[in-house]
């Protein structure tokens, strides 16, 4: 067991590093979100959770600027369109996490002040934080491979790293996880040593 802990902290750390600047982006988000929300109550005379709706894809787009340029600045960035496609996937399901609180306060429970519309917005916006930060960190900036760690297509972008080749028969790395890995082809460069 004492054998694990050295390893733990620094990937405890870095987690920690990670979660901060989440939480810098993610508060500045929360500021822009219920500004907007409560700019667009004020002024619109809109229903409650439309105008939070707004607000949510007003932060959602501030967010997405502020994690790919400063959370997330060191994630890989081959496939922007892709990653894209999955923020505003993930981000769909946030905005009906966050504004479903909302509705059932509004709604539901008839909980209709503004001080109550804040709270369940706040307390929305807290419950889809959770669930982004796991999708965002998890399918949409993800963290890079190290130098040589994947297949190249020849441009130096890495390529599948799910153990096989294009033809999807098992890579020939000596990687301990490919029941076929034969010792001999062994690449140093490419791969840890086999156990």
């Amino acid at each position: 067991m004492r054998s694990l802990r050295p390893a733990a902290v620094p990937g405890l750390a870095a987690l920690g590093r990670e979660f901060a600047k989440f939480g810098t982006v993610g508060g500045l988000g929360i500021v822009v979100n219920l500004a907007v929300f409560n700019l667009c109550r004020t002024v619109t005379g809109l229903p409650v959770v439309r105008c939070s709706v707004i607000a949510t894809v007003v932060a959602i787009a501030f967010n997405y600027l502020g994690l790919r340029h400063f959370a997330y600045r060191d994630r890989d960035r081959t496939r922007r369109s892709r990653q894209v496609a999955l923020f505003a996937a993930f981000s769909a399901v946030g905005l009906v996490i966050e504004n479903g609180v909302l509705y059932a306060a509004t709604y539901t429970f008839g909980w209709d002040t503004p001080f109550q519309n804040n709270l369940f917005k706040f307390l929305g916006i807290g419950a889809a934080t959770l669930f982004r930060f796991w999708s965002y960190r998890a399918w949409v900036f993800k963290a890079l491979l190290p130098a040589g760690a994947g297949n190249t297509d020849g441009t130096g972008n890495t390529g599948d790293t799910d153990g096989t080749d294009d033809t999807g028969g098992p890579t020939d790395h000596g990687e301990p996880s490919n029941s076929t890995s034969n010792p001999a082809a062994y690449h140093p460069e490419t791969t840890a040593p086999p156990p």
